[in-house]
């Protein structure tokens, strides 16, 4: 019986501890609505950085919300271009600016923008066993896309940090590698 008694209690922390512990890993939202994507005109999507362009007619997600920040949220680093006739569009949101993509700066989902409260903030991102600050510029919408806005690239998912070029050399990320990496974040 004491045996019986014992598996079961540790069964049981043991499911509480991994439970706890994978929450904020496994966190995901279900879509908010959908977008069909429209064609774009020739040369309007840029490809650059393994950017996507919009399938006319094919339906794509989109969210309001993205998972809690805590001090260690996963997230999808992505690669973006911030400088001007980049794959990134329009100018920054957080000061209507191109920055250098030699500056480590990043576009966060929607749900994380929050409405630009990170705006010109500080976030820490770990990865390849590394971590580097870098600052809020812009909003990756999650949201929005398919237009000359958003360089007819489809809406961003509810979990992704895009990333200049600075943040995934001071990553240590090999060059042939950059475009589409699992990484932690937090505020700084």
């Amino acid at each position: 019986m004491k045996n019986q008694v014992y598996c079961c209690a540790i069964f049981l922390l043991c499911l509480i501890f991994f439970g706890t512990t994978l929450g904020v890993d496994a966190a995901t939202c279900k879509p908010s609505g959908t977008l069909r994507g429209k064609k774009p005109a020739p040369g309007q999507c840029n490809t650059d950085n393994d950017s996507d362009c919009c399938v006319e007619g094919k339906l794509y997600p989109t969210y309001k919300r993205s998972p809690p920040v805590s001090s260690h949220t996963k997230a999808t680093l992505t690669l973006n271009c911030f400088e001007k006739d980049c794959d990134g569009g329009a100018p920054s949101e957080c000061d209507n600016r191109y920055p250098s993509d030699d500056e480590p700066i990043v576009a966060l989902s929607t749900g994380w923008y929050n409405k630009g409260s990170r705006c010109l903030k500080y976030i820490t991102i770990r990865g390849n066993g590394r971590s580097v600050k870098a600052k809020v510029v812009d909003e990756c919408d999650s949201t929005m896309g398919c237009d000359a806005d958003h360089d007819y690239q489809p809406p961003c998912a509810y979990n992704i940090v895009d990333a200049s070029k600075a943040v995934w050399k001071a990553l240590g990320v090999p060059k042939n590698d950059w475009g589409e990496m699992d990484i932690y974040w937090s505020d700084a």
